[in-house]
């Protein structure tokens, strides 16, 4: 890190000195790393850096090493700074405070709390029940904070999969059905009556559980603008095998939409309405990216081919 990082770090936390005591985990394809920051005669012992570097050279580990990747990254980090100067601080869903953004020199840092030190050091990749429906509770809190607004400067259209972004995935995809399909799944998603912020990542990954079970969220390169529905279908694909999915499917959104009526100022029967039709489809529009993206993940089941299946037929 060098010295202005340094030195914006502890103009910010008050902190006499600072070490780098970890490395959490480097971004995707090399673009940086996240960084746990130990400080001394600070109000907090430690924060977390995201510190974006643009890489001299591509390094994709899945081989999309491209002009549209790199660009698409970029604006994810610039999204990203957005979101935490101008949007974060409306969400009532728990999620890291931030306490500075800078760039220089073609790097970007975000400086943030500690979830860990927070109260929020549990990672899962396994959870129960009870554990994802405060996940959903989350995803609630999150869509209903940003109901109806716009998201200037985010991406208009929010997850990192979205069709207008991911072309050459859609090019090498070998379902016929579901590539004729796809720009109408979209479309039929981007033209929803009820819009909200997406998170755009909200796998089980991006969780941090307290000792008590409540959750805490990260990692906003992909908020924007879209269905709550999108958000759900990810999470629920990223924890639970295609049995549970599809035994659990009414009972993960009735909790959801619970959770996001108590949130909102009264009860929105059209929303809830709309949205429930759209679960299935917004299923269908990652199924979409990831068999083109990586047509051997584990994540495509017959689940979701019978679901992207009916979604077709009922297009």
């Amino acid at each position: 890190m060098n010295e202005y990082f340094r030195s914006v770090i502890l103009h910010k936390t008050g902190a006499s000195s600072l070490i780098e005591k970890e490395m959490i985990e480097e971004l995707w394809s090399g673009y940086g790393k996240i960084l746990r920051i130990g400080l001394e005669n600070a109000s907090v012992d430690s924060v977390v850096v995201k510190l974006v570097q643009m890489p001299r050279y591509k390094n994709h580990p899945r081989g999309w090493n491209s002009d549209i990747g790199h660009q698409r990254k970029i604006r994810s980090y610039k999204v990203e700074t957005t979101w935490y100067d101008s949007y974060s601080k409306f969400s009532t869903a728990r999620l890291p405070q931030c306490l500075a953004i800078e760039s220089k020199d073609n790097e970007v840092l975000i400086v943030l709390e500690d979830l860990d030190e927070a109260g929020y050091p549990l990672r899962k990749s396994a959870v129960s029940w009870e554990e994802i429906a405060e996940c959903l509770a989350w995803l609630a809190k999150f869509h209903a904070s940003y109901l109806g607004k716009s998201p200037d400067g985010l991406w208009e259209v929010g997850t990192y999969w979205h069709l207008e972004t991911r072309p050459q995935e859609l090019a090498v995809l070998d379902d016929q059905r579901l590539r004729a399909a796809a720009p109408i799944i979209d479309e039929k998603l981007n033209t929803c009556k009820y819009k909200t912020f997406v998170h755009g990542d909200a796998k089980l990954a991006n969780f941090c559980f307290s000792e008590s079970g409540q959750v805490a969220g990260l990692d906003f390169q992909y908020v924007g603008g879209g269905c709550g529905m999108k958000d759900v279908a990810y999470f629920i694909g990223s924890c639970l095998n295609e049995r549970e999915c599809e035994r659990l499917e009414t009972k993960i959104l009735d909790t959801y939409f619970e959770h996001l009526q108590s949130e909102m100022n009264e009860r929105n029967v059209d929303l809830e309405t709309e949205w429930r039709s759209l679960y299935r489809v917004a299923w269908a529009d990652f199924h979409r990216f990831l068999k083109g993206w990586s047509p051997g993940h584990w994540k495509i089941n017959s689940y979701s081919e019978r679901i992207t299946a009916e979604v077709i037929k009922n297009l």
